[in-house]
C-alpha cells in the first residue's frame, strides 16, 4: 500500500477532551499515515492542544459545521495530491485499526466510497434507540433514492478515492452531509459499498446530536435526499475523471 497517496481527515469542533488521544494513537500507531486536524473555529483548547503537541491542523476562521469542515479536507488533499482520503472522527468513536479495511476496496477499484458501518457484524458500540431508527428511516430513503442499500447511513467512518476527492472538494453537502455524500456520489456513476467496523462510545465531550435534533434530522435529511435526486434528474450528471 502506498502510503504517500493516503490522508486522514479529521474533522474536530471542541473535541479538547478527545483530540489528544485521536491523534497519538494514530500517529503511535500507525506512522506512515499522513494526516490533518480540520479545527472548525473551536471555542475550546482543540487549537490551543494542536499548536502545544505539533500536530498538523488547519483552524477555519469561521464555523462551517461539519459539511464545511470535511470539504476543507478535500480541498487540502486534492492540493496536496492524496489519491485517497479517510474521514476519521475527532471524537474518539472511530478505531483507527479499520482504515486499511476501509481502503482496500478502493485500492483494488472494487469501490470509490467505502463506509465503515457498526451494524454488519453488530460489535461494538451500536448508539442509542433513537439514533438507530432515524438512521433506518433514511437508510430507507437513501435507497429509495439512488438504489443502493447502506445500513449506516450516518456513519462519518469512510474512504473515498481520487475521482471523489475532486467531487467533494467541489461540491459538499453542508448540514449532516453524511447522507447526501452517498447519494450524491452513486448519482455521479460511483460505486458505494459498505465494510463492517467497530465503533466506540463517545469517550469525552457533547454531541451535537441531541435527542431533539435526532428528530429533527430524520425529517430533513430525506427531504434533502428527495430534493437532491429530484435536481439531479433535470441536469445532465458529469463524472469527475
Amino acid at each position: 500500500m502506498d502510503y504517500e497517496k493516503i490522508l486522514i481527515i479529521i474533522p474536530a469542533y471542541n473535541e479538547a477532551d478527545n483530540l489528544d488521544s485521536v491523534v497519538s494513537n494514530l500517529i503511535r500507531s500507525f506512522p506512515q499515515y499522513d494526516y490533518v486536524i480540520i479545527n472548525d473555529s473551536s471555542t475550546d483548547d482543540t487549537e490551543i492542544i494542536c499548536q502545544y503537541n505539533g500536530y498538523n491542523y488547519i483552524s477555519i476562521p469561521i464555523n462551517l459545521g461539519i459539511g464545511g469542515t470535511v470539504q476543507c479536507g478535500f480541498q487540502y488533499a486534492l492540493q496536496n495530491g492524496y489519491k485517497y482520503a479517510v474521514q476519521l472522527d475527532g471524537d474518539g468513536q472511530h478505531d483507527p485499526t479499520y482504515i486499511e479495511n476501509l481502503l482496500v476496496p478502493l485500492i483494488s477499484g472494487e469501490a470509490d466510497m467505502v463506509v465503515g458501518s457498526r451494524f454488519i457484524n453488530k460489535e461494538g458500540f451500536q448508539t442509542s434507540f433513537m439514533r438507530r431508527f432515524g438512521i433506518s428511516i433514511i437508510r430507507i430513503a437513501i435507497k429509495l433514492c439512488s438504489g443502493v442499500n447502506i445500513t449506516d447511513t450516518t456513519s462519518g467512518f469512510r474512504a473515498v478515492n481520487k475521482k471523489l476527492i475532486k467531487l467533494f472538494a467541489k461540491e459538499y453537502a453542508q448540514d449532516y452531509p453524511e447522507p447526501e455524500a452517498i447519494v450524491t456520489a452513486v448519482l455521479n456513476g460511483y460505486k458505494v459499498m459498505e465494510c463492517p467496523v467497530v465503533m466506540h462510545e463517545r469517550q469525552g465531550g457533547i454531541s451535537s446530536i441531541s435527542t431533539v435534533r435526532s428528530i429533527y434530522y430524520m425529517i430533513k435529511v430525506p427531504l434533502a435526499l428527495f430534493i437532491k435526486r429530484l435536481s439531479m434528474t433535470r441536469k445532465k450528471v458529469v463524472k469527475v475523471e
